[in-house]
């Protein structure tokens, strides 16, 4: 059993901004692999799927950033997921250069409040995939960057990293070690 959460805020407004990484490529993946008809369920849009005689879930929390917890601890307990090797989690990271992904066994949120929510419900022991989106010049403007919408650069940028997120998901669902996971995909 696998659950693959992306991370964002629901909403027109936020559709296509930096803080909604998690979001898009979980959008644009299902949307790749003719997975659709998505549903509400655990306060959050769902959808359960099999691969390889497995599940597959995959999950874009409606609660708001900030609660992303609640959706995401709603589900694990219900299918009973083990958040340390079941519960993937896809989201924005201001400490990396944009485009650069990470992937990384627990921890703390580092100030991220999607991150700190899932822990409060789930505990630290989960996979977290992080996606590079840069710093703004300065503190004062940090919400105004993370909810703005891409530069020209960076949607570009995205395109290119769309089959590395993809490939990254594939080999989550054919059960690659978490360390083979990391050596693959984490980026000097």
């Amino acid at each position: 059993m696998k659950l693959i959460v992306g991370l964002g805020n629901p909403g027109e407004q936020y559709k296509l901004t930096r803080h909604n990484i998690g979001f898009i490529f979980i959008d644009e993946y299902l949307k790749e692999n003719n997975i659709n008809d998505m549903r509400e369920k655990y306060k959050s849009e769902f959808i359960q799927t099999a691969y390889k005689g497995d599940k597959v879930f995959y999950q874009k929390p409606l609660t708001f950033m900030n609660s992303s917890g609640e959706a995401v601890g709603e589900a694990v307990r219900f299918f009973k997921i083990d958040p340390e090797t079941e519960l993937f989690v896809i989201y924005d990271d201001m400490d990396m250069e944009f485009g650069k992904v990470k992937v990384k066994k627990d921890g703390r949120s580092a100030g991220h409040n999607g991150i700190k929510s899932i822990i409060q419900h789930v505990g630290e022991k989960f996979v977290r995939i992080k996606y590079g989106i840069g710093k703004p010049k300065s503190k004062d403007e940090t919400i105004g960057f993370v909810l703005g919408k891409f530069s020209p650069e960076e949607k570009e940028t995205l395109k290119e990293s769309r089959e590395k997120i993809f490939s990254l998901i594939d080999d989550i669902k054919n059960d690659m070690t978490l360390e083979r996971l990391m050596n693959k995909y984490n980026t000097k």
